[in-house]
């Protein structure tokens, strides 16, 4: 007995048929060129005159400017930084696994981070994700990593945590714990 979705390969779709697919797509959520290339790789036959079919596809959006990875990369870091209060670091990051360019990335980041206080946007960040003074050594570790892990810089991180009176042996335990793990790279 089979559950969930069928077993059998849907029939491969012609170009046609792969553009309304794409369309509704990008209908539901923006995507990069790459995200966009993987979905319809799984509703062409495979080989060259699948790749043909996708890449007709490709141009014929980018032609009627359904599928921009300039507009794409630039909307990304916006809601990044305005929403989420991320660093410039973390959304490189998530750039690349979608695929955007590295040019195209670094444009979009410098571009939208080039003005930005990061100090600022950290502090904003932690107060989004609600996250107080640390009280204790656990405490600061969490935090420092809650930051990394957000995009911003260890000098960030050190500046606000010395703001806080955080005391210097915990800073000086993080400073233990990350040249460990640099060491272990």
């Amino acid at each position: 007995m089979s559950f969930g979705r069928s077993a059998k390969r849907k029939e491969p779709l012609n170009e046609s048929g792969l553009y309304d697919y794409a369309v509704k797509a990008l209908g539901r959520h923006m995507r990069t060129e790459a995200e966009l290339r993987r979905l319809m790789q799984t509703r062409v036959e495979p080989g060259d005159r699948g790749q043909t079919i996708i890449a007709a596809v490709l141009a014929r959006l980018r032609e009627q400017r359904y599928l921009d990875d300039r507009s794409y990369a630039e909307t990304f870091t916006r809601l990044r930084q305005e929403n989420e209060k991320l660093g410039a670091r973390t959304v490189r990051q998530k750039l690349a696994q979608k695929g955007v360019a590295r040019s195209i990335a670094e444009a979009a980041i410098d571009a939208r981070y080039s003005a930005t206080d990061e100090e600022a946007l950290a502090r904003q960040h932690l107060e989004r994700k609600r996250i107080r003074k640390p009280e204790n050594e656990k405490d600061t570790a969490r935090v420092m990593r809650r930051l990394v892990t957000a995009g911003f810089s260890t000098g960030v991180i050190y500046k606000i945590l010395r703001q806080w009176d955080v005391p210097d042996e915990s800073l000086a335990a993080l400073d233990t714990l990350d040249t460990d793990k640099s060491d272990d790279l």
